[in-house]
């Protein structure tokens, strides 16, 4: 196993240096894992239909979305030839110079063979690397130094899902979480964060792709974790359940995007199960459902049948892409169906667009590499600006000329997105002098 430094060539177009004040991206979905973005000082509108690029760097394929912390950017990706690997990528931040690359041996047995799915995750001067058969890694982020390793498929016996285990691993306190369904009562395990050393483990279902995150609840921080086959609270420290509520178990599980709270309430929506709204008293650690809604099949959807795409929940609606690609406003009451609009994400099976808010705008990043700066409310879809950040590419999915499915990471005032192909960066800032 090789950590080589400057491995891969990265064409600088423009660096960057990094704002006095600015957010990072240190994990899935931004720094609370909520998919909000909270800096200030962005641009309102893209200045052309092309968005110029300040870096872009050479990878390979993978679904993992890039992580940004402590100026440097991270991002996975695999290679099958002449042998199979895994490679675990850090780059600088402001320039694309490749600072760091770890590869090891690692032999699919998945569907949909792109490379590893989950985002790495960095906390306090580490990143942990979780791929797509097992292989959890804990490196010195600044160094790529190999801190420590555990192969989960063999020390757990993992009953592999079909496309591979894709949860990012969670850091909480001293431990680092991860979902892989293993034997014996670890579909969920908690290692300690220096050493690697097993805390606890938890729950007998199957894994699903859906990534663990802490909720707060009766005055305390609950380890939210969507399985395979429910939805279950747990106590982040042991691993002990507070409350778990079954769905339908399948042998494929889709329930990729993430369940999202707001205030007592939970919505989680998957592609095969359609959509469900839970109630999360918040003075006892209880759950319980208020309201399902389910289509006949895939095709003819009722309510929201979401793919990879995690919904926002705003308030009184909730927003987000079904199985086909159509934007959906759903009434956070009943499941009701508000409006739809195939504006920002191409009608196809799948179909699938990345949300993150900031302010009352939401930034929107499609499968055709677009970046869409809108509003969405309950009168409709409001367009404000778009521009093309990235070629789809089609290691990840042939069909439709490829996709671009990663979640993009934004940091700096910047974004930082990836294809099987390239990790790109660019400005986002609104008076752009002040950060080229």
């Amino acid at each position: 196993m090789l950590t080589k430094r400057i491995l891969l060539t990265a064409p600088v177009l423009l660096a960057f240096s990094l704002p006095a004040t600015a957010d990072e991206w240190p994990q899935w979905r931004g720094p609370s894992r909520d998919g909000i973005w909270r800096e200030t000082g962005l641009t309102e509108r893209f200045p052309a239909p092309q968005i110029d690029l300040v870096w872009q760097a050479d990878i390979a394929a993978g679904y993992s979305g890039p992580t940004v912390a402590d100026g440097r950017v991270f991002v996975t990706d695999r290679l099958d030839d002449p042998k199979q690997i895994e490679r675990t990528h850090c780059f600088d931040a402001s320039t694309g110079e490749p600072l760091w690359t770890h590869a090891y041996d690692c032999n699919y047995e998945i569907h949909y063979t792109a490379g590893p799915r989950a985002a790495v995750t960095i906390d306090d001067g580490r990143a942990y690397s979780l791929g797509a058969m097992g292989h959890l890694h804990c490196y010195d982020a600044a160094t790529g130094k190999l801190l420590w390793k555990r192969d989960l498929n063999t020390e757990y016996e993992i009953r592999m899902p079909v496309w591979g285990i894709a949860a990012a691993p969670l850091v909480v306190d001293d431990l680092v979480i991860v979902m892989i369904g293993g034997t014996d009562g670890a579909c969920l395990v908690a290692f300690d964060k220096k050493s690697g050393g097993e805390r606890w483990k938890a729950l007998d279902d199957n894994a699903s792709y859906s990534a663990p995150q802490i909720i707060h609840q009766a005055g305390q921080p609950v380890l939210l974790c969507w399985t395979a086959g429910s939805l279950a609270g747990l106590d982040p420290t042991s691993g002990k359940i507070h409350w778990q509520v079954r769905f339908v178990d399948r042998d494929t599980s889709m329930n990729i995007a993430m369940p999202v709270l707001h205030n007592n309430r939970l919505f989680l929506t998957s592609f095969f199960d359609g959509c469900y709204m839970l109630n999360l008293p918040p003075d006892r650690l209880q759950a319980s459902q208020l309201w399902t809604r389910v289509g006949q099949n895939e095709k003819n959807t009722d309510g929201l049948h979401s793919t990879m795409s995690t919904p926002l929940f705003d308030s009184n609606y909730i927003y987000g892409v079904d199985s086909y690609g159509e934007l959906r406003c759903l009434d956070a009451a009943t499941g009701d169906r508000v409006w739809e609009d195939l504006t920002a994400v191409p009608k196809a099976r799948w179909g699938n667009i990345h949300f993150v808010t900031n302010g009352d705008r939401v930034w929107m990043f499609n499968e055709r590499g677009d970046l869409i700066i809108a509003r969405l409310s309950p009168s409709g879809y409001e367009e404000i600006s778009r521009a093309h950040l990235i070629d789809p590419t089609e290691f990840q999915l042939r069909q439709r000329g490829g996709v671009c499915w990663s979640h993009p990471a934004f940091a700096y005032r910047h974004v930082f997105a990836r294809n099987d192909e390239k990790l790109v960066c660019a400005n986002l800032a609104a008076d752009q002098d002040d950060t080229q």
